[in-house]
């Protein structure tokens, strides 16, 4: 005898069979013994949640000659006739692939006979947001007033998809996602019916992997229990299987991201690609290891909501202590756009490793999303004392030796024509600067005061009190210093408070547009 794949032998049979439905098959139930029949039905829900297993049990029930509390005998002739699939008064369509006129035109006359045998003929259409408009116009009006034999069922997985008119004349009855820990419960029931020892955790992660759906964590099951015949199905089995990735290995990766660590990131990433790893899945999974970070650094008594085992919970309160949360959300933010992009990318591997490099590196990202990490990083820096100018020489330094001299003791105060000089190659200065202290002297105004002094002027006060900071004032005056042997003495002001108001701005795009002219003219 030919296998059966699992989804299919351990399909319900009956009401109570059916995980997860309980609001839609109360109704149901109630609606027969009451013999309340609607003569239209519209069940809406993902993939999985038993859409087609209830119609089917539901044309069961109202053909059943011994129904029990709404339930089908299972054992008279229109039960097993049915579920044999030899009824002539069950008849299923696929819309996918019978989405014409025609084809609703054929319903539209076979309605006109009466079942023969039971109580019903019941029309289950699935996938019905595949039919074409002509299709849906053609199955209105027998929609609105069919027969009283007849029963429409209609399952689609995007109700968006059928217009109005269909859905107003149906009962709609939406159908949940199952939650994992039902999902669990019953993987378990089916493992010790096949007589296959697995552990409770496999179970969970392939609950979880399945996203809600019992047939995906069915398939999934049968995949795994496949692979590993007569062998104990163990979690690392089930990783294995599926590709995915531990938990341990998302912790490492966030510790050594938190770090910095880009180097000890890529190799991370290498060992996954070595190992076979899907990379989508793994962004996926890395994205809720996040998501379970925010929600404990969100809240109190989390622990509830969070699906994971208590060795792992005791990690991620550890971690939640380690990291800001407007870095998680950044994190977060990252990530789920990469899930998005990842699963048509053709070089997975490359987007993975440029996401990780946002993180470790968040001076690279323009955004302001970044922003805090940049001067977290910043402070990091100065409290580690590696905070310095780049070691890179202005352009307008006369010899390369001055990289190598030793500061003077006291430098000679800069004349009004050393202020000029520096004012005339404002950028490169500018491209010796931090990073970040290049991003608030970008919009900055400069002034010549007179003798050694320069005054620069910021966009905002905000930007005005940054600058004034004696760490970012001493890296501008050892830029200059290195620059023309002088010392200058600097004024920051802005906008708003500018004590040399009258004093007129130096107009940098004016300085720009000369030297382009005097470069035009020496070619």
């Amino acid at each position: 005898m030919s296998y059966m794949a699992l989804y299919r032998k351990f399909r319900p049979t009956e009401f109570g069979d059916v995980k997860g439905q309980e609001h839609i098959v109360t109704t149901l139930k109630n609606q027969i013994k009451a013999e309340r029949i609607g003569h239209a039905y519209l069940f809406c829900g993902t993939r999985g949640t038993g859409k087609t297993t209830i119609a089917k049990i539901f044309a069961k029930a109202v053909n059943c000659q011994q129904p029990a509390d709404g339930n089908p005998c299972g054992e008279c002739a229109a039960c097993r006739s049915i579920a044999a699939g030899a009824s002539m008064n069950v008849i299923e369509i696929d819309a996918a692939s019978n989405n014409g006129v025609d084809n609703i035109r054929e319903i539209r006359d076979e309605v006109a006979y009466s079942p023969t045998e039971g109580r019903y003929k019941v029309y289950i259409i699935d996938e019905v947001h595949m039919l074409s408009i002509g299709a849906f116009n053609a199955l209105l009006k027998t929609l609105e007033e069919p027969p009283s034999y007849v029963i429409f069922i209609l399952a689609t997985t995007e109700a968006h998809k059928i217009p109005v008119t269909i859905l107003s004349r149906c009962q709609r009855y939406d159908f949940r996602r199952i939650s994992a820990e039902t999902i669990t419960a019953r993987l378990d029931e089916l493992t010790k019916a096949e007589g296959v020892t697995a552990e409770e955790k496999a179970l969970r992660y392939i609950a979880k992997a399945a996203d809600g759906s019992m047939r995906d964590a069915l398939s999934l099951l049968d995949q795994c229990i496949a692979f590993y015949l007569d062998q104990d199905l163990t979690y690392d089995h089930v990783l294995d299987v599926l590709g995915a990735v531990d938990t341990v290995v998302y912790s490492g990766l966030l510790r050594q991201t938190l770090k910095q660590d880009l180097v000890g990131v890529m190799e991370q990433i290498e060992q996954l690609v070595l190992q076979g790893r899907e990379l989508g899945q793994f962004v996926t999974d890395f994205t809720w290891y996040l998501r379970n970070l925010l929600l404990l650094k969100s809240a109190d008594r989390m622990e509830d909501v969070l699906d994971v085992s208590t060795e792992n919970l005791a990690q991620l309160r550890e971690e939640a202590q380690m990291v800001e949360t407007d870095t998680l959300i950044r994190y977060i933010r990252i990530f789920s756009e990469l899930g998005g992009q990842i699963r048509y990318a053709s070089q997975k591997r490359v987007l993975v490793e440029i996401a990780f490099i946002k993180l470790c590196k968040p001076a690279m990202e323009p955004d302001t999303d970044g922003l805090l990490d940049r001067i977290r990083a910043l402070e990091k820096q100065m409290e580690e004392g590696v905070f310095a100018a780049p070691a890179k020489e202005a352009a307008y330094e006369s010899a390369p030796a001055k990289k190598k001299q030793a500061a003077a003791p006291v430098a000679p105060k800069a004349l009004p024509e050393d202020v000029q000089e520096v004012v005339k190659n404002w950028f490169n200065v500018m491209n010796q600067l931090h990073p970040l202290l290049r991003t608030y002297l970008k919009d900055a105004k400069l002034k010549a005061l007179g003798g050694s002094r320069l005054g620069i002027i910021a966009a905002s006060s905000t930007k005005e009190e940054f600058l004034k900071e004696p760490a970012h004032l001493e890296e501008i005056r050892a830029v200059l210093q290195r620059g023309t042997g002088k010392e200058m003495d600097l004024e920051v002001a802005s906008l708003e408070n500018d004590p040399h108001s009258e004093i007129g701005e130096i107009d940098m795009n004016q300085i720009i547009h000369m030297e382009i002219e005097i470069e035009d003219i020496e070619e």
